[in-house]
Formats: C-alpha cells, sequence, structure tokens
C-alpha cells in the first residue's frame, strides 16, 4: 500500500502528540485525521475511514478499550494502541480487546512509524478498511456503531443478549454461525450445551424484527447447525 495513498486516524486528548504525529505523518503522505474524544473517534472511523487507527487508551470521555470494543463491533481495520501502562497485563488486555499493536508512551518516531507500516501492510494483506457500520436488510436496520436497530424508523428495544446474538450474526453476514460459537461467545463457555436459550432469542428476535416471523427472511436457521444473517 502506497503511504499517499493511506488514511491515519489519530485519537488521543494531548494536543502535542496529535501536532506531532500529525506533522510526521503528513510529511511522510500519509493522510491524517484526529479525534479527540472516544465518541468522536468513532464517528470519524465511519466518516474517514482509514486504513488505521491509533488509539490512546486514556481518553477524557470513554476509556480507549471500549472504544476498542466498539470498533470491533463493526470493523477490523487495524488498531495501534498508545500507552501510558507499561505493565504487561495492561497489554495482554488490549490486544485480547483486538487491538493489533500496542505501542508504549513515550515512544520513538521512527519505531512508531515502522509499526505502523506493518500494520497497514496486515491490513492490506487482508483487504481490511473499515466497513460501514449501518446494515440495511430492508425490513430493519442495524447501525452496529450506535448499537441501535430501527424498523420503519422507530427504535426496537434489545435486551443485551438479544443484541449480542444480533451483532454476531450481522458481523457474519450470509456466512453460517455455529449454535456453539453463539452460545460461547454471547453467554460463556459453560453454556454450550444450552441450545434452547438460542431458539428462545431466535423466536424474540424475529418477533421483533421481521415482517413474517413465523417464515423469517433474514434469520435464518439452519437445522442442527446454526443461525445465518441474510438481507432482504
Amino acid at each position: 500500500m502506497n503511504a499517499d495513498k493511506s488514511r491515519v486516524l489519530v485519537v488521543d486528548d494531548e494536543p502535542q502528540l496529535l501536532r506531532a504525529l500529525r506533522i510526521n505523518l503528513n510529511a511522510r503522505g500519509f493522510a491524517v485525521s484526529t479525534a479527540a474524544t472516544g465518541a468522536a473517534a468513532l464517528s470519524a472511523v465511519a466518516r474517514f475511514n482509514p486504513h488505521v487507527v491509533v488509539l490512546d487508551l486514556g481518553l477524557p470521555d470513554i476509556d480507549g478499550l471500549t472504544v476498542l470494543e466498539g470498533l470491533r463491533g463493526w470493523t477490523s481495520v487495524p488498531v495501534i494502541v498508545l500507552s501510558a501502562r507499561t505493565d504487561a497485563a495492561d497489554k495482554v488486555v488490549a490486544l485480547d480487546s483486538g487491538a493489533d499493536d500496542y505501542v508504549t508512551k513515550p515512544f520513538g518516531m521512527e519505531e512508531f512509524l515502522a509499526r505502523l507500516r506493518a500494520a497497514l501492510r496486515r491490513g492490506a494483506a487482508s483487504g481490511v478498511t473499515a466497513e460501514s457500520p449501518v446494515v440495511d436488510a430492508g425490513a430493519f436496520v442495524v447501525d452496529l456503531a450506535a448499537k441501535q436497530v430501527t424498523r420503519e424508523q422507530e427504535p426496537v428495544h434489545l435486551t443485551p443478549t438479544e443484541w449480542g446474538i444480533l451483532e454476531m450474526l450481522v458481523r457474519h453476514e450470509g456466512k453460517l454461525v455455529s449454535q456453539s460459537d453463539i452460545l460461547n461467545s454471547v453467554w460463556g463457555p459453560g453454556y454450550l450445551g444450552q441450545s434452547n436459550y438460542l431458539r428462545v432469542y431466535l423466536a424474540s428476535l424475529r418477533r421483533k424484527l421481521e415482517e413474517d416471523p413465523a417464515h423469517p427472511r433474514h434469520l435464518i436457521t439452519e437445522a442442527g447447525m446454526g443461525y445465518r444473517f441474510v438481507r432482504a
């Protein structure tokens, strides 16, 4: 990927650091956008469609890990975490939450740029960019970034469990998601045999979202295997 076509979103509440990174990245041909809060970061990713996100953990409004988890709800864009936290446990948590790399402050600019280039190469190799967080299924619309569902332009109230199931299916649009994968992700490994839980919650989701819950067009059951989300 050529640097002059690479978009980098830098999220940090330290004006001097934002300025230093913007100057250095612009000088090397990157297109740079910045955000100083978690809320602004989530909005900027959808608007700017970056090839890589540089994310500080110590943001003033939303913890950086929460921002990271929000991003991972709808995009696989590479994320480099910046943090003054040097404890190994903090690094493990960030990487397990979906970060691609972890850079400890203060850092050398050349090392940071090398890590940035590596993240860009990984993203290019996998064809990753930030996808649209809004999925229009026709009968209903799912906004993965805002964690909202609307039907006929009216908000639909989902329980956290219902949202967890729907989000997982929508993120894997068109693909079969096994019962065990959903149970493990939403409830945890202790519930892998509780397929009846899924039947109950899928029935509830269909009542709320499908035009004809008895003959669903979007939340499809693959008998004995799992479920699949498809658009109209």
